[in-house]
């Protein structure tokens, strides 16, 4: 078995998390939107169903989980799971906490012209502070 490589994009746009036991948890840079991003830690997926059965019930358990503990922590009044992949074919499971109100509500994030913009240092480290703690991580 080949070692569990990140898409070089997904690595470019996010901060690692930390790790679940099948997924890399990734913050997506961007203060518009608290975003998380699952990566199983498998090599040659690209669809949900590539994952074997064992694996594909551990991801949706993780994303549920995930998901959950990210909505207490952001206050989140929708969120939003999608698994779409037309840039990035590695599999990756978006988790984006929405806001009535915010920027592109209720329309999609993607395409919807609001630039990614960086999340200061101060609030990029507070927010990895808060989700390593929610998720449980080291």
């Amino acid at each position: 078995m080949s070692a569990f490589l990140l898409n070089p994009q997904l690595a470019a746009d996010t901060t690692p998390v930390g790790d679940l036991a099948l997924c890399r948890v990734l913050l997506m840079n961007n203060h518009h939107f608290p975003w998380l991003i699952l990566v199983p830690m498998r090599e040659g997926l690209c669809e949900l169903f590539d994952l074997n059965p064992t694996d594909y019930q551990t991801a949706m358990q993780e994303v549920r989980d995930t998901a959950q503990k990210f909505a207490a922590i952001t206050g989140a009044d929708k969120m939003n799971i999608a698994a779409l992949g037309n840039m990035v074919p590695q599999l990756h499971i978006h988790i984006i906490a929405r806001y009535a109100g915010d920027s592109t509500w209720p329309n999609p994030v993607w395409g919807a012209g609001v630039k990614p913009e960086a999340y200061a240092p101060d609030a990029l480290a507070l927010m990895l502070e808060k989700t390593i703690q929610s998720l449980a991580l080291k």
